[in-house]
């Protein structure tokens, strides 16, 4: 296994490859690999000559009152487990290398990152855009891997791929679950024996929308009401938001036609759950 710890060795190692012609994968993440990273993982390794996972906990995507200082991190553990998926180069920057001591520049996309998350979590999508944006020029992948699980995040950098012109394909794989429904997170770590088996909520309540779409529900309104009161009867649970809408630009709808996708976050104690389904009418 090939571990980066700088922006030129990794750059030069990269050019070196890429003009052999070979092929290069990108699967960012903020390391405390579970499952569902690695589901990305070996799609890349399927995908791609070269598959790059970058580990960097991005401090600037976090809020003055979120978990950067206890974010789970464990780099020998992530290694174990890349090396297991067939990935050999990983990435692990510092904070200093990535952003040095007088780092100016930002990303901002507008509108879609105004809605869902990005009420309760200003700057964070800021954050995130940015640090993919300084991965994308530092690996310069040809595919590039997220999971559905942040829809909000993958819509975001679909657009700024778009938008910004950048040569590089976004691949959104599916979200992976655990046996009782809860998507695999990083951050369900947190959670105590009784927050973990009342968050499987988020999930059921999802499902339960589904079922009232396909059997003929076409008012949002309804279908979001039912969905509280599903996840309202977890008495440790705190809703952030509960919303139905468009896919592409996250506008809340009213009346449910085409694709539409349902989103919440949801709070046991101090831990925030995102999870979202996409249903067609």
């Amino acid at each position: 296994m090939r571990l980066f710890t700088t922006v030129v060795e990794i750059k030069e190692y990269l050019r070196r490859q890429q003009a052999a012609g070979k092929s290069v994968g990108l699967v960012p993440t903020m390391g405390y690999l579970h499952e569902g990273h690695l589901s990305l993982i070996r799609r890349a390794v399927a995908e791609t000559d070269i598959p790059v996972i970058s580990v960097f906990v991005n401090p600037i995507q976090f809020g003055p009152s979120e978990d950067l200082g206890k974010y789970p991190r464990d780099l020998q553990r992530d290694l174990e487990v890349i090396r297991e998926t067939g990935a050999e180069v990983v990435f692990n920057p510092s904070m200093a290398e990535m952003y040095g001591t007088d780092y100016l520049t930002y990303v901002r996309v507008e509108k879609i990152t105004e809605t869902l998350c990005g009420v309760s979590r200003p700057g964070h999508f800021q954050g995130v855009a940015t640090v993919v944006n300084k991965l994308f020029n530092i690996v310069r992948p040809d595919k590039a891997y997220f999971g559905q699980k942040d829809a909000q995040q993958a819509l975001v950098i679909r657009k700024m791929v778009k938008d910004l012109n950048m040569d590089v394909e976004v691949v959104v794989c599916p979200i992976v679950r655990e046996a009782d429904g809860l998507a695999m997170s990083s951050r369900n770590t947190y959670l105590n024996a009784e927050e973990r088996r009342q968050a499987v909520a988020l999930y059921q309540a999802l499902l339960a929308a589904k079922a009232m779409i396909e059997q003929g529900e076409r008012d949002a309104h309804r279908v979001k009401r039912h969905m509280e009161e599903l996840i309202h009867r977890q008495p440790l649970a705190n809703v952030d938001y509960i919303s139905v809408v468009d896919p592409e630009s996250l506008r809340e709808i009213t009346e449910i036609s085409g694709a539409v996708l349902l989103a919440l976050a949801v709070k046991f104690g101090a831990t925030r759950l995102i999870d979202n389904l996409r249903v067609e009418v």
